[in-house]
């Protein structure tokens, strides 16, 4: 052992184990079979290779969260001034402006620590342990202290935690579709060794088991080879993983080039313009622009008094040059976006990156997987075709795993084509069909022999076990959901298998350590089936088959069940037209059961075929039953083809509701599954992606609506490109399939959102500009090259999320707007304000330094973050989807800025000039923007008057804003109690309701306290003053209720287009524009279907 741990690095590069012999990899490794490693050894190891992880991305990094905060323009600027005040000993001026930037950079610590916290919890979804041998003992670990060289044990159920080379294996299957999108299971065994010079891909190499990948039958004990980033899991993780830096070290570019690309990272990192989601990078750049046009107001400030700057020209300067910033931006938006990713996890849905929350609000286009996501992953039997004896339904069942649940009904001698094609309507369908059976009232000339062999070949070619859990009084089931499907069947027509078999019944939800298979080795003697062999579901022939001994009539029984082709190529013989000889199957025979495929298939269903044979016991010899029992080709040849099953995936009950919500916010919905043409375009129908009104469009429409991977994927770009639509279903598709798409979709300008949970899924939910991963069955690099996670793997969590994001976006748009606006307000007020001069010439501040600090915190801080907690407006997802490019900084934001910054400066001038001339005596003093002296009263009551009328403003700007179109007093105009609608609206908010109050009532003693006002304030008390500034501010709320309407009357209500309203009005415009994707009227088309 001694000698493989001086071979760690080389280990590492290996990559050949399924070349070696289990002997063979444990001495390479340096392992000990039946030991496994010592304690010492596994420390060493555990130093030497790291943990067993993908990265562990759940450290918080408290320095980055203190730069971020306080490395942005808008806090530089803040900062900048504070410092030139205390330079010229303005304490009260610098001490203001310090609180207030530790107000920003606290609350935006505090909640960037918490969006960091709701981020980690993804890391919950991990697999946490593993089951060892070490020392000989066997201990159950954490899965991140695996090491190469341990000793792994696994069972059916459990997640492999490294790369193993199998040296055990009992009847063990796992799932790898996560690695390599085969979506069936995968047959393991040890035993095999392959050529060291061919080439074997990984779904090949069938000695060895992968990261990540499920066991869903059997046991197994293998060598753990590779872990972490080594292993085949970790490479694709590793590759998805960004290394670049801000440090340029192009060896194509030269010292100087390289020297000014990482200036250039540092500073926009540094200033926050290239880091951060592409919101927090536009608004940097915003910091930016206003941190230059501050410094052009402070030079006009200067240039004013002709350059003859002293301290109180210097402090006006600082002042005007703080009106532009709005320096609580980045805290709000902060706040804001935690606030989303907190509402997220209530609503199912985990935020990895926050670029996301802006990004879902102006998806166009969602592409979805089916199984799991669209629909329940929880499989019902519906239809079954035995040939001669009819055809059974099974309808009103909904659980799927309860056998007590539905009825039961058949259509004798009918085969699903016949009835559904039977004109005459009246194809005799008997009720209770299993009443009937029991007690023999069936018609006399149906074989109930047939059906029996049907029954019985399900229930014994499946090793799923349906039970009734005594401690719930629910009933459960363990197995592959197609297996639980047929096997409730079985239960519900009283034949589970352990009726048959005499195995131990299961009523209780714990597995034990063995597969189901094991279970048979405990049955008595008197059980009519004994079993034999069986050929487990390989990926390759897809089907399975079990061989069994018939105590009672001594003979021996192959029952196998599959794929239709893979059966069909099997069987050479079925009942013929009586029903009661065994005839050869002839190609017409042939292209009839195809046909019952295709009916079943169309109607949204997974079809499987059965068949069996038997031998008595006089007709095979023991070589001849030991090559039926060990040779698969052998086992499964010359079956007799016995019936189909049709199996429903039913949708989530949800999704069609949430597909039509989708269509009318203006976004389309793609399936994109693995599953057949046939049963992919009945489900979409079902839930309304797929239109079922397909004679409104030409056949060129149709046959672009629904395709199937190969055909899209034959298409080259151009060819795609002239496609009058994309697919709206893709059956049979490949990871390679959805990158495709993708690529298509953005080159139609549509921003995506794509749903994936397999590894191979992770190219194309990176390219995506919105990636979905599944929480519950989706791998860990799938959730690590996804921007959300559902956490419920539910298709309407992504409504919820494309809700959550709109409102957050429009939310934003809210607090950007008024904060903004002010900032227009109060840098127009105070450069006007330049032209008021005192009696020495210089010019008087119609606010004071402190007064324009006060008012933006306490009218721009607050109220924004009560702004960013607003609900959804009513008609959010009727709205089309947000403009990509565009962002928040729509025209009609820009134009709304100026327009109520404007407004706001004309009243807030009013009632300054209107106290100063109307009320007082005009008389503007001298030295008022330093201490108090008698000169000076004029000028500190009209400062009282002006500062009211800003700060109310302000706050009513904030309600205002609410919605930026319709009145502040109608914002539900369709209600039949507008007034008791007005106040649930202001009362529903209580935050910005509380913020706006508190800054209202603030006004007052900061105007009256003694030493505040005037020492502080540079303003006085006032008396009628007040009554200017309570008419100014309704002359401003009147201004901006006229100015909204407006834009009522140039703005027509912009809702999403939905194509159903097209159709419903019988609209003839060119149906390339118009699609429907989803209607009520089922309509019957042609579609070449190919399987």
């Amino acid at each position: 052992m001694g000698e493989g741990t001086t071979k760690e690095n080389n280990n590492a590069e290996f990559n050949a184990y399924h070349t070696l012999t289990a002997e063979e990899a444990a001495e390479f490794i340096g392992t000990s079979l039946t030991e496994g490693l010592t304690q010492d050894e596994f420390v060493h190891r555990l130093k030497t290779v790291g943990e067993n992880t993908l990265g562990d991305d759940t450290k918080i990094d408290y320095k980055a969260m203190v730069l971020h905060q306080v490395c942005n323009a808008m806090i530089m600027v803040l900062l900048i001034s504070m410092i030139i005040s205390f330079a010229m000993h303005d304490w009260i001026t610098g001490g203001v402006i310090s609180f207030v930037v530790g107000v920003n950079v606290g609350i935006g610590l505090v909640q960037e620590y918490k969006a960091t916290k709701t981020m980690n919890s993804l890391k919950n979804l991990s697999s946490p342990n593993a089951h060892v041998i070490r020392n000989g003992k066997s201990e159950t670990i954490n899965s991140k202290d695996v090491v190469p060289g341990d000793i792994c044990l696994v069972k059916v159920g459990d997640t492999i935690p490294a790369d193993l080379r199998l040296i055990e294996t009992k009847n063990f299957d796992t799932d790898e579709s996560l690695l390599t999108g085969e979506s069936l299971p995968v047959s393991k065994d040890a035993d095999l060794v392959f050529g060291k010079e061919e080439e074997t891909s990984v779904g090949d190499r069938l000695n060895l088991a992968f990261s990540s990948s499920t066991v869903v039958k059997g046991r197994a004990k293998g060598i753990v080879i590779k872990t972490a980033l080594n292993s085949e899991i970790g490479k694709i993780a590793k590759s998805l993983q960004d290394d670049s830096g801000l440090i340029s070290r192009d060896p194509s570019k030269s010292w100087l080039q390289n020297t000014w690309i990482s200036t250039k990272k540092v500073t926009g990192a540094f200033l926050g313009t290239n880091v951060g989601t592409p919101l927090h990078r536009k608004l940097s750049k915003l910091a930016v622009l206003l941190f230059w046009i501050a410094v052009l107001f402070a030079i006009i400030v200067m240039a004013s008094q002709k350059f003859d700057v002293d301290k109180r020209v210097a402090i006006y300067a600082i002042c005007v040059a703080l009106s532009m910033i709005p320096s609580s931006l980045v805290v709000v938006l902060t706040i804001t976006m935690s606030v989303g990713a907190a509402v997220m996890v209530s609503r199912n849905v985990i935020v990895r990156k926050l670029d996301s929350l802006e990004a879902l609000g102006a998806v166009n286009d969602i592409c979805s997987d089916k199984t799991g996501t669209l629909t329940q992953g929880k499989m019902l039997a519906r239809q079954i075709w035995i040939p001669r004896f009819g055809t059974i339904t099974i309808s009103n069942s909904d659980d799927p795993f309860n056998p007590n649940e539905g009825n039961v009904s058949l259509i004798p001698r009918f085969s699903p084509y016949e009835y559904s094609h039977n004109e005459d309507g009246d194809v005799g369908i008997l009720q209770n069909f299993k009443d009937r059976l029991y007690e023999k009232d069936l018609p006399e000339d149906i074989d109930m022999d047939l059906f029996q062999k049907w029954l019985e070949t399900a229930t014994l070619a499946n090793i799923a076990t349906v039970f009734k859990d005594d401690a719930t009084d629910c009933w459960k089931a363990h197995g592959d959901p197609t297996e639980i499907a047929i096997q409730v069947f079985a239960t519900k027509m009283d034949l589970p298998r352990n009726a048959l078999t005499g195995e131990k019944s299961t009523n209780q939800s714990n597995e034990n350590d063995q597969s189901s298979l094991s279970q048979h080795n405990e049955k008595p003697g008197s059980a009519q089936f004994e079993h034999i062999a069986e050929f487990p579901f390989d990926s390759t022939v897809k089907r399975m088959s079990s061989v069994y001994y018939n105590n009672h009539n001594e003979t021996y029984n192959i029952y196998g069940k599959g794929a239709f082709e893979s059966i069909i190529s099997c069987c050479s013989s079925w009942y013929g037209k009586d029903g009661v000889k065994i005839t050869p199957l002839t190609d017409c025979d042939v292209e009839t059961i195809r046909k019952n495929v295709y009916s079943l298939s169309n109607e949204g269903l997974r079809v499987l075929g059965f068949a069996s044979k038997s031998f008595t016991k006089d007709q095979v010899n023991d070589d001849q039953l030991k090559n039926i029992t060990s040779n698969r080709a052998t086992a499964e040849s010359d079956l007799v083809f016995l019936g189909l099953i049709g199996i429903y995936d039913p949708p989530r009950n949800e999704t069609a509701g949430a597909v039509k919500k989708f269509h009318q916010a203006g976004i389309n919905v793609h399936m994109l599954t693995g599953d057949f043409v046939g049963t992919a375009k009945a489900i979409a129908q079902e839930v309304g992606i797929l239109p079922t009104n397909l004679y409104h469009y030409s056949q060129e429409i149709v046959d672009s609506m629904v395709m199937t991977g190969s055909q899209f994927d034959g298409l080259s770009e151009e060819e795609v490109d002239d496609l009058p639509v994309l697919p709206l279903v893709i059956a049979r598709c490949s990871p390679q399939t959805k990158v495709r798409m993708i690529e298509a979709l953005h080159r139609r300008k549509k921003f995506c959102a794509m749903t994936g949970d397999g590894v191979n899924d992770s190219p194309s939910l990176k390219m995506a500009n919105v990636g979905i991963a599944m929480g519950i069955n989706g791998s860990d690099v799938s959730k690590e090259a996804s921007d959300i996670v559902l956490s419920d793997d539910n298709f309407a969590s992504i409504l919820n999320a494309v809700e959550e994001g709109r409102r957050m976006t429009d939310n934003i748009q809210k607090f950007v707007l008024q904060l903004l606006a002010e900032n227009v307000a109060q840098a127009l007020y105070l450069i006007i304000g330049l032209v008021f001069r005192d009696e020495n010439g210089k010019s008087v501040f119609p606010l004071s330094p402190v007064e324009v600090l006060w008012i933006i915190v306490v009218t721009s801080c607050f109220p924004a973050m009560g702004l960013g907690l607003e609900k959804a407006a009513p008609d959010l997802m009727d709205r089309p989807p947000n403009d990509s490019e565009v962002g928040i900084f729509t025209w009609e934001v820009i134009i709304d800025t100026f327009a109520y910054g404007i407004i706001m400066t004309g009243s807030c001038m009013a009632s300054f000039t209107g106290s100063l001339y109307g009320i007082n005596s005009g008389r503007l003093g001298h030295d008022c923007d330093g201490t108090y002296n008698s000169s000076c009263r004029d000028v500190y009551r009209s400062r009282s008057a002006a500062f009211a009328t800003m700060t109310w403003c302000a706050l009513i700007l904030a309600w205002e804003v609410v919605d930026m179109r319709r009145s502040f007093f109608r914002m539900h105009p369709d209600t039949d109690s507008p007034v008791k609608e007005f106040f649930r609206s202001i009362w529903g908010n209580q935050f910005l309701f509380w913020s706006i109050i508190f800054g209202f009532v603030s006004a007052f003693p900061v105007v009256y306290i003694p030493v505040i006002n005037d020492k502080v304030f540079l303003h006085k008390p006032i008396g009628a003053e007040w009554g200017l500034a309570i008419a100014f501010t309704i002359a401003f709320w009147i201004g901006a209720e006229l100015y909204k309407c407006g834009k009522r009357r140039y703005f027509k209500t912009q809702r999403a287009h939905n194509p159903e309203n097209d159709l419903e009005s019988n609209n003839k415009r060119d149906p390339f524009e118009a699609y429907s994707t989803s209607t009520t009227i089922h309509t019957e088309v042609n579609i070449g279907i190919k399987q």
